[in-house]
C-alpha cells in the first residue's frame, strides 16, 4: 500500500490487494460491500458507478509483460471520496508506479495536482494514464518499420509471425481504449456528485487525449494491414516462382524418363548397347538434346 498526501487530499494506491486491505478500507472508508467485492474481482468492461459515500470507476490500462513479450489489458478501480483517492490494481501497473513516483518527488507537480480537489488529482492520473499509450504506440511503429526492412529484404517468412505479433499487440489497445470512450463521456454528462462542474473542461481534455491515441492507434493499424498485404503478396510470387520452376522440371524429368523407357525396350536392334557399345553416349546425348530444347522453348515462353 502507498499513500501520498498533501494538504487535505490523499491517495491511497493498493497493488495485489489482500484481506487486510479489504478490512482496512471497510472500516476506514465504510464502502458499499458490492465496491469492496470489485477490488478482488476481475471486471472486463470499465464503468462508473455512484454509492452514497464515493464514486466507483473501472478503467483499464494497455501493459506490457516483459518476460510474456506481450500486451494486456490491465484493470484498475478507482474509488473517488471527499478527500480520498483510492486505486486499486491487481497486478503491477507501470505508468501508474510512475506517477506516484513523480508526486512523490516533485513537490510542484504535487501542488498542481492535490491542492485542489480530489476530482483535479483524478483527472491529473488518468490523463498521464492515457498519454502513457503514446510512447507505448511509438515502440509499436519503431517495430513496424522493423517488419517493413525485413519484407524488402527478402525475410518475408520471417516476417509472417512478427505482423502478427503487432497486430496482437494493436488488438489489445483496441480492447482497452475503445470502451472506455463511454465512461470517459459519462463524467460530463452524468454530474457526479463528488465531481465538480468546473472539472467538465479537464474532462473534455481527457477526451481528447483518447482521441488523439485512437487516430494514432488506427493509423498504425493501417499501415500494419497494408504491409502484411504487401508481405503476402510477396510470399504468393515467390510461391508461383517456386511451382513454376517445379512443373518445368518435372516436364523435363518426364521427357527423359519416357526417352529412357523407350530405349530400355531395344526398339533398334542396332542401338543395343551389347552391339553398338557407343549407343550409351548415343542415348545420353539424345536426352540432353531433349533437355536443351525443353529448357530453351521454356525460357522463350518465360516459365522459366
Amino acid at each position: 500500500m502507498t499513500t501520498i498526501k498533501y494538504n487535505n487530499i490523499t491517495w491511497i494506491d493498493i497493488q495485489s490487494p489482500k484481506k487486510k486491505d479489504i478490512n482496512f478500507l471497510k472500516s476506514k472508508f465504510d464502502l458499499h460491500p458490492l465496491v469492496l467485492e470489485e477490488f478482488t474481482t476481475p471486471s472486463l468492461r470499465p464503468r462508473a458507478e455512484e454509492f452514497d459515500n464515493c464514486l466507483y470507476i473501472v478503467m483499464h490500462v494497455p501493459l506490457f509483460d516483459q518476460n510474456k513479450k506481450v500486451t494486456y489489458s490491465g484493470e484498475l478501480d478507482i474509488v473517488i471520496t471527499k478527500d480520498h483517492l483510492i486505486t486499486v490494481h491487481p497486478q503491477m501497473n507501470v505508468p501508474l508506479k510512475a506517477v506516484a513516483k513523480l508526486l512523490n518527488e516533485n513537490n510542484e507537480m504535487r501542488q498542481k495536482a492535490m491542492s485542489k480537489t480530489v476530482g483535479v488529482l483524478f483527472y491529473f492520473i488518468l490523463e498521464k494514464l492515457i498519454s502513457s499509450c503514446f510512447p507505448k504506440l511509438d515502440h509499436i511503429n519503431e517495430k513496424i518499420n522493423e517488419v517493413e526492412e525485413g519484407i524488402f529484404d527478402g525475410q518475408e517468412k520471417e516476417m509472417v509471425k512478427e505482423l502478427s505479433v503487432i497486430k496482437r499487440d494493436i488488438l489489445a489497445f483496441r480492447r482497452v481504449l475503445k470502451p472506455q470512450r463511454s465512461v470517459l463521456e459519462s463524467l460530463i454528462q452524468k454530474r457526479y456528485r463528488l465531481l465538480e462542474n468546473e472539472l467538465n473542461d479537464y474532462f473534455q481534455d481527457l477526451i481528447g487525449t483518447n482521441i488523439r491515441v485512437w487516430n494514432s492507434l488506427e493509423n498504425t493499424q493501417e499501415i500494419i494491414e497494408s504491409l502484411e498485404e504487401t508481405n503476402s503478396s510477396l510470399l504468393s510470387y515467390k510461391i508461383n516462382e517456386a511451382m513454376r520452376f517445379l512443373a518445368a522440371i518435372s516436364l523435363v524429368t518426364f521427357a527423359l524418363s519416357v526417352t529412357t523407357g523407350i530405349f530400355s525396350m531395344h526398339p533398334f536392334g542396332a542401338f543395343s548397347i551389347s552391339k553398338n557399345p557407343f549407343t550409351f553416349f548415343f542415348v545420353i546425348g539424345f536426352m540432353l538434346c531433349i533437355a536443351l530444347i525443353l529448357l530453351i522453348v521454356f525460357k522463350k515462353k518465360k516459365w522459366l
